[in-house]
């Protein structure tokens, strides 16, 4: 929301390629029921690219990686611009792997099919990105204290355990017995095998390329001579990017995959969840911010058309 003395605007964002219908309902609704006098659609990836462009002027291209809750899209940038040849989306996002996540521990431990809220928060809490899967797995399946991936993760009873927890390793009983009233999940290769289907979808059934070779795969479709530029700034947005070792894990990926003659270069913002949103910020304070956004007054007179003219979406 941008707000002066004179005008109320709005900047919100949609997915790639929305569907029409979608986007007029959305028009109507900004301008005739909230009655904004002025909005921006725009894609969170764009505005991400906008932000990244600020503080690197130098850059001419960027590769935006948005992980997100529903999905993954890659989008390539080229002077502030997306280069829609090179889109991809991949269908894996983070509500995917916590519904993987709630389907392992009811199949394993305890029913939590309807706990979506509690086993996201255990995910984000415990789970990581592997550098070495197989390396992991073989631990995870150690018994007791040689097992340095197990952790137990303390449920809320909402009343004295308002949120879960994640035991510290000192404190973990190996024996398996636990202080009255306290209900323990014990996590070992979930932790790990959950986020690597952002790696490697086909491991539940979804025929897709994970996030590294679909990168490989979007800066491949662009002209030759822009690759190396595409390589050496590849931005990480959205909640997934702040699983540990993820930033790792890309940069590695898309390293043995790349041309060994060109750079390569992984970012991953200090808060990659909100930084779309700082993008946004930043696009709001630009002078040519008012040719960007369309008026209630234009939308009156031109109707969608406008919209569909000024929003590349």
């Amino acid at each position: 929301l941008y707000d002066n003395p004179l005008m109320l605007y709005i900047v919100i964002t949609e997915p790639y390629f929305n569907f029409t219908s979608i986007q007029e309902s959305m028009n109507e609704i900004l301008f005739e029921e909230y009655q904004f006098h002025a909005a921006l659609r725009i894609n969170a990836g764009s505005l991400s690219a906008h932000r990244y462009f600020y503080e690197n002027s130098s850059e001419l291209c960027c590769i935006v990686v948005d992980s997100g809750f529903s999905f993954t899209h890659i989008t390539p940038y080229c002077r502030g611009k997306k280069m829609k040849d090179g889109i991809c989306r991949i269908n894996v996002g983070g509500k995917l792997l916590t519904n993987h996540l709630k389907e392992i521990i009811s199949y394993r431990q305890l029913h939590v099919m309807d706990e979506t809220y509690v086993i996201n928060q255990v995910k984000e809490d415990v789970c990581y990105v592997s550098q070495d899967f197989y390396a992991d797995m073989a631990m995870a399946q150690l018994k007791g204290e040689e097992n340095t991936l197990m952790r137990d993760y303390v449920l809320p009873d909402f009343s004295s355990i308002k949120k879960g927890y994640c035991k510290p390793r000192e404190e973990m009983n190996f024996a398996g017995k636990y202080k009255p009233g306290e209900q323990i999940l014990r996590l070992a290769n979930e932790r790990f095998a959950v986020p690597e289907m952002l790696f490697h979808p086909s491991d539940i059934g979804i025929q897709e390329m994970g996030i590294p070779e679909a990168l490989v795969n979007s800066i491949h479709n662009m002209p030759e001579e822009m690759q190396p530029h595409f390589f050496k700034n590849i931005v990480l947005t959205g909640g997934n990017a702040l699983f540990p070792g993820f930033r790792e894990r890309v940069y590695k990926e898309v390293r043995s995959l790349a041309p060994t003659d060109f750079d390569v270069s992984v970012v991953l913002p200090a808060n990659p969840i909100c930084y779309p949103w700082e993008g946004g910020k930043l696009l709001s304070e630009n002078p040519d911010f008012d040719e960007m956004v369309v008026t209630r007054d234009d939308y009156e007179e031109n109707g969608h058309l406008i919209c569909e003219e000024k929003f590349d979406i």
